[in-house]
């Protein structure tokens, strides 16, 4: 196999979509089901790989266009696989204006990613939010569910590696 390829999920396996046949056989005659169907395939699988979107249209007899923009609609899907730590920075108002712009650059130059982008070794994503409620911690980011506050881009390094 080539390793410029991308990799189904599940491997390529026969058994590839064993989980995502018992999602689907919980589901089965339920009206209105296709939301938690994805909810728990990206549960099983990290995210919603095409291959798995085109099984549940296959499976449950709707429109992959359909899936697909059930899918771009909501903020909770991804199609694309995401990193073992997500790293919220939040680009509030207090946040911006208490240097949120400088913390966003460092972690991208650290990570060598962009803002919305996952780093290679699938360690981390890293997303902007508009707020996380920690105003008074301005600037803050979160990494999973620690919360992270009053930073300067020199202490973004030392969290980083926390997470390694």
């Amino acid at each position: 196999m080539n390793s410029n390829q991308p990799t189904c999920c599940c491997g390529g396996n026969a058994n590839q979509f064993a989980k995502l046949d018992e999602i689907l056989q919980k589901y089965q005659g339920v009206k209105g089901s296709l939301i938690p169907v994805l909810q728990e395939a990206q549960n099983a699988y990290g995210y919603l790989p095409k291959e798995v979107l085109q099984n549940i249209a296959e499976k449950m007899n709707i429109p992959i266009s359909q899936i697909y923009g059930v899918v771009t609609f909501y903020a909770q899907f991804h199609l694309k696989p995401r990193g073992k730590n997500i790293i919220r920075v939040c680009q509030g108002t207090a946040c911006h204006v208490r240097g949120a712009k400088a913390i966003l650059a460092e972690i991208e130059k650290k990570l060598d990613i962009k803002a919305g982008g996952t780093t290679p070794d699938l360690l981390f994503t890293l997303e902007t939010v508009a707020c996380i409620g920690a105003c008074g911690l301005a600037p803050v980011m979160m990494i999973n569910d620690d919360t992270h506050g009053r930073l300067t881009p020199e202490i973004v390094p030392e969290i980083l590696a926390k997470y390694k």
